[in-house]
């Protein structure tokens, strides 16, 4: 049905115009009107071939431009549902993520984020799969599609990290099969084997403890009165090229007070160079954005961020960069009488 339809548009675009053309060169050659000297029959002659030059430019010439826009249009659409928009806030923390495909004409390549409101917390997952733009899309929206479920199904944290890892295995497997059929995926010179993920796993609870599990990604920033990068320790091997341990289990990595927002970041934010050779500092941005009052609002912190790093790089990445913020925005309220403890609630939107 496609087909047909992709079929009578190329008739038309180009049928027609042959059939005019035609017509106007019958007139000049038998019609007795064009033989005769005079100002009107000129006038319809000059009319019918500026009707026809009209027509190449506003339908033939015009017309694949149409259809490009229309294809953006679709793929946008689609890259939306892959990397979907992140709501302004979740179980109240105020979040807002930005992500730069180095491939022209793509808004998702090789970057990954999510964060999701569970039972458990909320959970957080950003990831960087090998090489960027349009090849790396495959294995993000394997990741993407596993994190969204277990991370609702799963009690532990290491339990989501592990079903992220089958999902990658398996991704890789049938993309290998699919490559090299012949030797059933499993050939030593496919370039699935040399595939891997870092990804980087939060879990933020309602006490502000923040747990965490690093698979060979960068440790991300906190905001306060500083801008101070977190020393989670030494990270497990990025996801792909080796097995998880079996023992394995989240660690407490730092704490999230009211006010002070984490800020995760993949390497192409860091990675990235001027003209000169100099690497884009992160920490400069951030520390701008860092002040006595608390840090400025997750939006201004990811513009603040942009524009630093297209300045630096004259607006030419040669890596996908992503960016995801998140702040404390929650309160504590005095319990009323005859109710224990004190409960937390979200604090009203702030518009800093």
């Amino acid at each position: 049905m496609c087909a047909d339809l992709l079929c009578a548009r190329r008739v038309l675009h180009f049928g027609l115009p042959a059939v005019w053309l035609a017509a106007a060169v019958a007139w000049e050659l038998a019609c007795p009107l064009a033989l005769r000297e005079g100002l009107g029959p000129r006038l319809v002659t000059c009319g019918a071939f500026l009707s026809l030059v009209a027509y190449l430019l506003t339908v033939v010439a015009l017309g694949p431009v149409r259809e490009l826009r229309r294809a953006r249009e679709v793929a946008h659409a689609a890259q939306q549902v892959l990397l979907r928009p992140l709501p302004p806030r979740l179980d109240g923390l105020a979040l807002t993520a930005w992500q730069l495909s180095a491939s022209r004409g793509a808004t998702v390549g090789g970057d990954l984020y999510e964060a999701v409101a569970t039972l458990h917390g909320v959970r957080v997952v950003i990831g960087d799969a090998r090489g960027h733009g349009l090849p790396a899309i495959g294995v993000v929206a394997a990741l993407l599609g596993s994190f969204r479920e277990t991370a609702h199904d799963e009690a532990e944290l290491a339990g989501v990290l592990r079903r992220l890892e089958r999902s990658l295995l398996r991704h890789l497997r049938e993309r290998a099969m699919a490559e090299h059929p012949a030797a059933g995926g499993s050939g030593p010179n496919s370039p699935t084997a040399e595939e891997f993920v870092t990804v980087l796993l939060l879990e933020i609870h309602e006490d502000d403890e923040v747990l965490a599990l690093n698979c060979g990604h960068p440790w991300p920033y906190r905001l306060g009165r500083t801008a101070e990068l977190i020393a989670g320790g030494d990270p497990l091997p990025p996801l792909g090229p080796f097995p998880l341990p079996e023992n394995l289990s989240a660690r407490r990595c730092t704490r999230l007070p009211r006010g002070e927002a984490l800020v995760l970041h993949t390497d192409g934010a860091e990675d990235a160079r001027n003209p000169d050779g100099r690497f884009f500092c992160l920490q400069q941005p951030l520390a701008e954005a860092a002040t006595p009052g608390g840090p400025d609002s997750p939006a201004v912190v990811v513009q603040r961020v942009r524009k630093a790093l297209l300045r630096h790089t004259h607006g030419r990445l040669t890596d996908d960069a992503a960016l995801l913020v998140l702040r404390n925005d929650r309160r504590r309220i005095e319990a009323r009488p005859g109710e224990p403890g004190l409960r937390r609630s979200c604090a009203e939107p702030s518009h800093r």
